[in-house]
């Protein structure tokens, strides 16, 4: 098969899929669906630059074609990987239940401190998301454990017993550090996410994975910060 096909029918296939996101069905110049796709679609947004030069090249192959024999811009191999590449990806974007399904270590309100701060120490965990019995009281964190610390020691108490996480939850409450997402989310889409808090001020310290992305369904995954700068 020759690029020129190759290239066609990967630009074909992601006008259809460029059609399912925004779900119109009647024709639409392509320009027109990348910019209705990329509100959509974190990855029709981060690869818009590309769609639309391809159609610019697509234009030129269907356009400007000498004979049934004769194309008079042959892709290079390179530019039909991308395409192809690219395809790929918005065909089938990688979803966080996927990518960072896990057994997520959880704890209950009335639990030590303690057991925190071992699990700290064991695995370098910075993320710890509370229950009380099934239901979900707040995420504690190394920051809440620090201001604890910061409080107790300005105000020169002594402490002869580890605090429970409850109580340590009261130093997490003014920090909405946390989102829940549904399994089905793809990982640009929860990258988006993230990037979008960090631009109101609000940076979240995890995304909690649960199937449709209630509180009080199973957790079944757990994203940081750390986790999404992995991410291409």
């Amino acid at each position: 098969m020759k690029n020129s096909e190759r290239f066609l029918s990967a630009f074909n296939r992601i006008t259809f899929t460029l059609r399912k996101i925004i779900k119109v069905k009647e024709h639409m110049p392509f320009y027109r669906l990348v910019d209705l796709a990329k509100k959509k679609s974190p990855l029709v947004k981060k690869y818009e630059d590309d769609l639309r030069s391809f159609a610019d090249l697509r234009n030129a192959i269907v356009h400007y074609r000498v004979s049934e024999n004769f194309i008079i811009a042959e892709p290079h191999i390179q530019v039909v990987e991308r395409i192809e590449y690219i395809d790929q990806l918005l065909a089938r974007p990688s979803l966080v239940g996927q990518v960072f399904r896990k057994n997520v270590v959880t704890f209950q309100t009335n639990d030590s401190l303690k057991e925190v701060l071992d699990i700290i120490q064991e695995r370098k965990y910075t993320q710890f998301p509370v229950y009380e019995g099934r239901d979900f009281q707040g995420l504690i964190t190394t920051v809440g454990i620090t201001n604890w610390l910061a409080d107790i020691a300005n105000h020169k108490i002594l402490v002869y017993e580890m605090p429970t996480l409850r109580d340590i939850l009261n130093y997490e409450k003014k920090r909405v550090n946390y989102r829940f997402i549904s399994r089905y989310l793809t990982v640009y889409h929860a990258k988006e996410i993230y990037k979008e808090s960090v631009e109101r001020g609000k940076r979240y310290d995890a995304l909690l994975i649960t199937e449709h992305g209630k509180p009080h369904q199973k957790l079944i995954g757990i994203i940081t910060p750390l986790d999404l700068m992995k991410v291409h």
